[in-house]
């Protein structure tokens, strides 16, 4: 009950600072055309994936929310980064005998009423237990809980009903083929949450994302998604999926025939752009080049302000290379109350 309480109070304090943060009207015009993607919610700020990060992030006038869905032991699609969770939450102290002989915790072996136990925290490392970002919300403040991808859902439509804004969703579908191995359809799941709350066609606010190259083309040509689709891009020595050759995507006949299927692409930010020229502009890669010539959105992924691109001394350098001189069209960012303000002060 005290942790319930908790959370509530956080919400309420954050719906409570929203007209100081943004007119939520404003913030809606200011990015329309070069989009401001909450990776994680405002991961920057609260801990990934938790509602309270979702709210922030609404509030600080994101134009899109992101979700990373993986599946529960009983098919439920929950909003988690990864398919484990022993660096996000309290699973190892709660659940001391559950971890597989790798040492994991992961989603799919928990009920969602065991996932819902569990307090989440800011992310910390596997081996020491220290927080990755040490500057951001105390680890110690155990205080949230996983979503489930509808609860997500519900929470930003409930927000859209009672500010008059439209902010989109943006799910990514996690380790489809290891899902698959493991008994479940993660992909399957998602798109039939996106189309039971109105997220299916071309004209809703919404994208699906995935790195996996083949399950994208069975998104759209086998399952018959017609709603807007980007593709993932990684690197191959990252461990590509099965069928995904990132090396060849990138190339001019690889962005051509992603053409044929998605609306957009993520990659990587160094992979759209390389640094700085000696006059201070963006050095563009052939990738973008052919992305933005097959007209595909592109929304690199993530700026941070505290881990910036070594080419950038501040987020105004790096905001104005991926914006000003690549003319890209939107960013996944873990602060997005500084890309909105950014973009506030800029002409389309």
């Amino acid at each position: 009950m005290r942790m319930k309480s908790s959370c509530t109070a956080i919400l309420a304090a954050i719906f409570a600072i929203l007209p100081l943060s943004i007119a939520p009207a404003l913030a809606q015009d200011s990015t329309l055309e070069r989009v401001v993607i909450a990776h994680r919610g405002a991961s920057g700020y609260l801990p990934e994936h938790t509602l309270p990060a979702k709210a922030l992030a609404y509030g600080m006038g994101a134009d899109f929310i992101e979700q990373d869905v993986v599946m529960s032991k009983d098919g439920v699609p929950v909003v988690l980064h990864d398919i484990h969770i022993d660096t996000t939450t309290d699973v190892a102290k709660k659940f001391p005998d559950r971890k597989r002989e790798d040492g994991r915790y992961y989603a799919i072996d928990f009920t969602l009423a065991e996932l819902k136990s569990l307090n989440v925290t800011e992310r910390f490392k596997a081996d020491s237990g220290d927080q990755v970002y040490p500057n951001r919300f105390p680890g110690e403040y155990a205080i949230f809980k996983i979503p489930t991808f509808e609860e997500e859902i519900m929470l930003i439509r409930g927000l859209n009903k009672s500010t008059g804004r439209d902010v989109g969703i943006y799910p990514e579908i996690k380790d489809p083929a290891w899902h698959k191995a493991e008994g479940q359809d993660v992909t399957a799941a998602v798109i039939k949450v996106m189309e039971h709350w109105g997220y299916g066609s071309r004209e809703s606010n919404s994208f699906v994302q995935s790195f996996d190259w083949s399950e994208t083309k069975r998104i759209r040509n086998e399952l018959n998604y017609q709603g807007k689709l980007v593709q993932l891009l990684g690197e191959n020595k990252w461990g590509a999926p099965v069928g995904t050759d990132y090396d060849y995507l990138k190339t001019d006949d690889g962005v051509a025939e992603m053409a044929t299927v998605v609306d957009g692409i993520g990659p990587w930010l160094p992979q759209v752009i390389e640094g700085l020229s000696a006059d201070g502009k963006a050095i563009i890669t052939p990738t973008l080049i052919a992305a933005q010539r097959a007209q595909l959105k592109v929304h690199p992924y993530t700026i941070r302000a505290d881990q910036l691109p070594k080419w950038a001394g501040d987020m105004d350098i790096a905001l104005k290379a991926i914006f000003d001189d690549a003319g890209i069209d939107g960013v996944f960012t873990d602060f997005p109350d500084q890309v909105v303000q950014y973009l506030a002060v800029r002409p389309q």
